[in-house]
């Protein structure tokens, strides 16, 4: 019987032996060199991961605290300006009042002069000093508050905003546009910011 002889074909086990050995164990397994760069990253669920999150939450607390207080100390000033904007409004406006009412109550004191007058004694030159004491009074407590009249003299320009006419007539002597006459004064009051009409002037216009 003859025996048949056995040759190393290709892709006999001995051939896959011999190149498994010569290839190393690369095929079945990872070499040293990637057991090597694996030990060298780190595991998100290591200790060291965990004390990075948890200082990142700490930073992003402390931020956030910070952000709060900041708000609660500006919204307080705030409230403050507020509270100290309406006091100076109101004391303002109180001082306001008192200084125009100091000069009001001196022509209350000529009115209650002239009420205690005898009207069967009183003469009519009398009457008219008293009310033109009065009116003096009033205009000067009117100045006092930064309040003056509008009176334009004859022949004087028409400036809108301070007078109104009330009438156009020709006048000998007043050029066109001008006034000729007045018949009711205006007044205005000057402030730091400028002039504010009360009242313009009521007159004629040639």
């Amino acid at each position: 019987m003859a025996f048949w002889n056995r040759k190393k074909s290709p892709m006999s086990g001995d051939h896959l032996n011999d190149e498994r050995g010569e290839r190393g164990p690369g095929l079945h397994g990872p070499s040293p060199l990637d057991q090597s760069q694996s030990s060298d990253q780190t595991d998100p669920a290591s200790p060291d991961g965990d004390d990075a999150q948890d200082d990142q939450l700490a930073a992003l607390k402390a931020a956030l605290d910070e952000a709060t207080s900041a708000r609660l100390r500006l919204l307080a000033d705030y409230q403050n300006f507020q509270r100290r904007s309406m006091n100076n409004e109101r004391l303002q406006f109180s001082e306001g009042v008192a200084r125009a009412m100091g000069g009001v109550v001196n022509v209350i004191d000529h009115f209650d002069m002239a009420l205690q007058q005898d009207p069967a004694t009183a003469t009519v030159q009398q009457i008219m000093e008293g009310v033109k004491v009065i009116r003096d009074e009033l205009i000067k407590a009117a100045a006092s508050n930064g309040v003056t009249m509008i009176r334009p003299a004859h022949n004087d320009p028409f400036v809108p905003g301070q007078h109104e006419a009330v009438m156009q007539q020709p006048a000998e002597g007043v050029l066109s546009g001008h006034i000729n006459m007045v018949f009711q004064p205006g007044y205005v009051l000057n402030t730091a910011t400028g002039e504010r009409v009360l009242r313009p002037a009521k007159v004629s216009v040639g």
